[in-house]
């Protein structure tokens, strides 16, 4: 007889005025009771913890939007018992795209070149330097709402404008990358559930529905499907959506990605079985959702698909013909697959919070200081006159390894932390948040800096 561990017990995570993703129903046959708490706003962190902690909840599931993502922090570190589903780490890129921008450059994952500026006058230089045309978004916010704070100017003049009555901040530049389409690929442990291509209209340049673009379900290339899994894989996310624009360049660009998304109930029922078979100890299998089944289930009205619940498919078991047996349609590339439980977090605030941490005086405008400048990882700074130095992962090893008294660990803790493009900009702008890293405490730091420097007097570019 087969004995199990004691279920963990789960809470679904609501807010306010926020609309829920997942409900009780989308984690059918799950025997036991199923509680719900809802964040108020406002001043409600030590109720939600105090509620969170009398239901006695060891998961709590659900999506944090943006503007409650940092209150969110502070809650998880004051629940270290309590698992979150998807993790917060896994939800940094739901804040900002300047979070996308920080997370696509840790791990090499494409996107457009991306210039991000918290001092008005240095967007205003970049600006009247740059080649048009060039992206301006809004940056706080995982979505593009339909495009309507995504814009496109073609001028010095243009930009100027926009900024002066939109009052974006910080200011998030990209360079306009024509594109063919962009495609959707929804992920659940890691394998793609649903894609579907997004094309503008003609003379157009956004794709969104919104906005006239048009979409299909056929034929999204291997390469797109494979890049959404890499991206899925870096972010540990339990399920996942990214938007990859292919450009008309041939080139595939990552724009947005995040664990909030639109989805029909039928996909947020498959992750709540994902999730069972994820917590239930063997109890539950782990859903069997065939690779392309999009191209079928999109031939179906929308109408009808915004109503179709708890869609499930067997294992195919091929016929046999003289023991001969054909394995074509075999689907091993792209296998639901277990996500990791992490306990240390990958993105404290103390370091990526840039929207509260760093504050704008008059002395720092008076002389020009300004963070590291953010090009993205796959983009040549080309026009924008951005020359700086590139380090691999394993150089940036190889240079901490060289400070006396930094070990192996601590090596591991700074790039689990920064990764290499990260490790590269705090050591050029504001070295002392290394010291979020467990035990680098001041005499390490200054070890550290000065190795750096001397490194990167003697190879200024890499």
């Amino acid at each position: 007889m087969t004995t199990h561990a004691p279920l963990p017990k789960i809470g679904l995570l609501y807010l306010d005025y926020v609309l829920r993703f997942f409900d009780k129903s989308n984690f059918k046959g799950w025997p036991d009771k199923i509680e719900q708490v809802t964040y108020h706003w406002g001043d409600d962190k030590a109720r939600f913890i105090n509620e969170v902690k009398k239901k006695k909840i060891d998961v709590l599931i659900g999506n944090i939007p943006a503007t409650a993502y940092e209150a969110f922090r502070d809650i998880a570190r004051a629940l270290p018992n309590v698992r979150f589903l998807p993790s917060l780490d896994s939800q940094f890129s739901n804040k900002s795209k300047e979070n996308v921008t920080h997370f696509c450059r840790k791990y090499d994952l494409p996107t457009p070149h991306t210039e991000i500026f918290y001092i008005p006058e240095k967007a205003q230089a970049f600006l009247a330097k740059a080649t048009y045309p060039k992206i301006i978004k809004r940056s706080y916010g995982p979505s593009n709402y339909g495009g309507y704070f995504v814009h496109k100017v073609d001028s010095e003049a243009q930009a100027q404008q926009l900024l002066s009555e939109k009052k974006y901040y910080p200011v998030y530049v990209q360079d306009f990358v024509p594109m063919e389409a962009d495609i959707r690929v929804m992920l659940i442990g890691h394998k793609p559930v649903c894609a579907f291509w997004r094309r503008p209209p003609e003379g157009e340049w956004l794709t969104n529905t919104s906005q006239g673009g048009s979409m299909d379900y056929q034929g999204v290339p291997d390469a797109v499907l494979e890049l959404a899994i890499r991206t899925s894989k870096s972010a540990n996310a339990e399920y996942w959506a990214c938007d990859i624009a292919l450009g008309k360049d041939g080139k595939l660009r990552i724009l947005e990605c995040a664990t909030a998304f639109a989805a029909f109930p039928y996909i947020r029922d498959w992750i709540g079985q994902y999730l069972m078979w994820l917590l239930g100890d063997g109890r539950f299998s782990k859903p069997n959702i065939p690779i392309y089944n999009w191209e079928e289930l999109g031939k179906i009205d929308t109408r009808l698909l915004r109503t179709m619940r708890h869609i499930g498919f067997s294992r195919y078991t091929p016929s046999q013909d003289s023991g001969e047996v054909f394995n074509g349609l075999d689907e091993q590339n792209y296998p639901i697959l277990d996500t990791r439980y992490l306990s240390k977090e990958e993105w404290p605030s103390e370091v990526w919070n840039l929207q509260d941490n760093f504050v704008l005086t008059s002395s720092e405008i008076s002389t020009g200081k300004q963070p590291q400048s953010l090009p993205a990882s796959d983009e040549a700074a080309n026009d924008n006159n951005v020359h700086l130095p590139v380090y691999s992962e394993e150089q940036v090893r190889a240079i901490l390894a060289e400070v006396k008294g930094i070990g192996q660990k601590m090596i591991d803790d700074i790039m689990h932390t920064f990764g290499a493009h990260g490790v590269v900009d705090v050591l050029n702008s504001d070295p002392e948040q290394l010291c979020v890293v467990k035990n680098l405490k001041d005499k390490k730091l200054q070890k550290i800096v000065s190795h750096w420097q001397q490194i990167a007097t003697v190879h200024p570019c890499h």
